[in-house]
């Protein structure tokens, strides 16, 4: 299913924005957002038809499709044994604004909130934007156990939320069930500390690791709201389609009056929902190919980067993105961004603070989710490149 042959490169240069091949000469390739270059899997394509054929794209109802947040608590019991109601499941515009969505009804103006870094630069963008103060915890890329020792002397008083982003953008790193425990434990000493739990990169976990939600352990299971996607999984970017996961109906009040949903000032996209639903329903034969591709090109790139002078890269354990330590290269992230853009004709992210944090410093970050005549292509552009 995953062949060179799938990717439509004249489509993805019309319709794939977001740093990717829309927004670039044509002669450049981009590993740069982490979007899929294959298409969608034929349920999902087959879904949407269907729905169309209808002749009607109506009003939605304000709390999502019933038949959409049951796909959803479903298939979240199915792969983490962990019980959601699906009336207490809210679909919204992607996963970046649950994460949003959440910051404003939980924070406060000077609240406080721990975010993990480098990370994605969602937690903090949305954890300002409502008035409040990220604080920074170090985790940086290691092949032990992660130490959370250090997080707790940051909480205050003022802490109400701890970002948890797992697996982690962008270093692939997926948590273990020994440190999530070790950090539920922490959380469970304080009585008002949330969790907010990232797992929009949950099924791109790659063997032998095992993917463990933060939820699943009893003890912080109430103190836990999960957001997540289906735009890494299922290529849905453009539906923007996410959910929010609650544990008790106080939480999804708040959160539901602040969605504005009621309104109609906000909505999940119908058509998004219904995308979703087919991929959890009927898409996973699909997703279990892509993930064996994408744990190919995984192991391929990385003996490709750690065979150039002056990179070296760490296998993810999940999320479909690299992420070298390149300061040997002699170039600053941002230098080597450029030259590669100028010079490789490639495009990567470079690990700059606004887009991951102060410790993505001396990294890029490179997608692999294309086919391997693309991605073999790319880095032996970048390869070429370093050598001269």
């Amino acid at each position: 299913m995953f062949n060179p042959n799938d990717v439509n490169i004249d489509l993805l240069s019309a319709r794939a924005h977001n740093l990717r091949w829309a927004t670039l000469p044509k002669d450049v390739i981009p590993l740069t957002a982490a979007d899929p270059d294959f298409p969608m899997a034929p349920p999902i394509k087959e879904a949407l038809f269907k729905y169309i054929d209808g002749g009607y794209l109506s009003y939605g109802p304000a709390e999502g499709l019933e038949s959409f947040r049951e796909a959803v608590a479903k298939d979240y019991e199915r792969k983490n044994q962990v019980t959601y109601a699906s009336e207490l499941i809210l679909p919204v515009d992607s996963a970046a604004f649950g994460i949003y969505l959440t910051c404003k009804a939980i924070l406060q103006p000077k609240d406080e909130v721990i975010v993990f870094d480098p990370v994605d630069f969602l937690f903090k963008y949305s954890v300002e934007q409502v008035g409040a103060k990220a604080i920074t915890f170090p985790t940086p890329q290691t092949k032990g156990l992660m130490d959370f020792s250090g997080l707790e002397a940051l909480i205050t008083p003022k802490t109400k939320l701890i970002c948890l982003c797992n697996p982690l953008n962008p270093t692939g790193k997926v948590f273990t069930k020994s440190e999530l425990s070790a950090l539920a434990e922490i959380v469970a000493k304080y009585q008002d500390l949330m969790v907010l739990s990232d797992e929009i990169w949950s099924d791109i976990v790659f063997n032998p690791n095992k993917f463990n939600a933060f939820s699943s352990i009893d003890t912080v299971f109430e103190r836990t709201i999960t957001v997540t996607g289906y735009s890494k999984s299922y290529g849905l970017a453009g539906l923007r389609i996410g959910s929010i996961l609650m544990p008790n109906k106080n939480i999804y009040d708040k959160i539901f009056a602040m969605s504005l949903h009621q309104s109609t000032v906000h909505g999940a996209n119908v058509l998004g929902q219904i995308a979703a639903q087919a991929a959890l329903n009927e898409a996973q034969p699909w997703l279990d190919g892509f993930v064996r591709h994408l744990q190919e090109m995984r192991d391929f790139a990385v003996t490709r980067l750690n065979a150039m002078p002056g990179v070296q890269c760490q296998a993810p354990q999940g999320c479909y993105v690299l992420f070298p330590e390149i300061s040997e290269t002699g170039f600053s992230a941002s230098e080597l961004q450029n030259q590669l853009m100028i010079k490789a004709k490639v495009a990567v992210v470079p690990g700059l603070p606004k887009w991951f944090g102060s410790g993505a410093e001396g990294h890029i970050r490179l997608s692999f989710a294309t086919s391997w005549g693309i991605l073999d292509e790319a880095l032996g552009r970048i390869h070429k490149f370093l050598e001269s």
